[in-house]
């Protein structure tokens, strides 16, 4: 509740009312599904390239004026949770931003996003609050930044990334599924009164199949 708290009125300062609005009334009564994707860093990847050369490093106090319309992800910074990366340009501006957090933080995720994620394991890692600069969408960074970072945590013998896309948000499936990332499971949350269920289930073939067509390949 205190997170919470925190959140809106972080939002009311930002002048962001009509996205507070909706955050609230998706909590009086909503039902949302989303694909959990998992990646095992063993499986060889070719990683994509992306339209603009980019480069990645951790992310500096001084990127933040770049993700002011990061919404979604508000507050996060200020939790101190490793890792964040950013894709920069050739002219070091930064273009995109992911966490990469392991399992040892999981207290840190629970805290912040509450149940929405299964409890990760030693061997697990969760990919999250991924954004490009809206500016620079369209240009293929997601896949090119993500497979580029878990590149480095492979380095460092990590083995499973897991990460979860609503199944609506095709541009963010298909940059998740171009960086080797395939569904595992279903999570469907609902909100009724401020009341918030999680459901966690293995992938419905016919769920599968709106997958496959908003990433565009045939699964079998």
């Amino acid at each position: 509740m205190k997170n919470t708290v925190l959140r809106i009125f972080n939002l009311i300062k930002k002048g962001e009312i009509s996205f507070m609005i909706k955050g609230v009334s998706k909590r009086v009564f909503s039902k949302t599904e989303a694909f959990g994707l998992k990646r095992d860093l063993n499986i060889p990847f070719e990683a994509p390239n992306a339209q603009i050369d980019i480069n990645i490093r951790l992310y500096k106090a001084d990127d933040s004026k770049y993700f002011a319309k990061d919404l979604q992800n508000d507050g996060l910074i200020e939790k101190n949770i490793p890792n964040c990366y950013v894709a920069i340009t050739t002219d070091d501006n930064p273009c995109f931003r992911q966490w990469l957090i392991g399992a040892d933080h999981k207290d840190a995720v629970k805290e912040f996003w509450g149940p929405s994620f299964p409890v990760l394991k030693e061997n697990e890692m969760l990919l999250e609050g991924g954004f490009t600069i809206p500016s620079m969408r369209r240009n293929g960074i997601m896949p090119a930044a993500i497979t580029r970072i878990l590149d480095m945590e492979k380095k460092a013998g990590r083995r499973y990334i897991i990460t979860f896309v609503g199944v609506d948000n095709i541009p963010s499936l298909k940059g998740i599924h171009r960086s080797g990332f395939s569904p595992y499971v279903l999570r469907t949350e609902k909100w009724l009164f401020f009341k918030r269920t999680l459901i966690f289930q293995d992938v419905p073939k016919e769920a599968m199949a709106i997958y496959s067509k908003n990433v565009g390949v045939t699964i079998t």
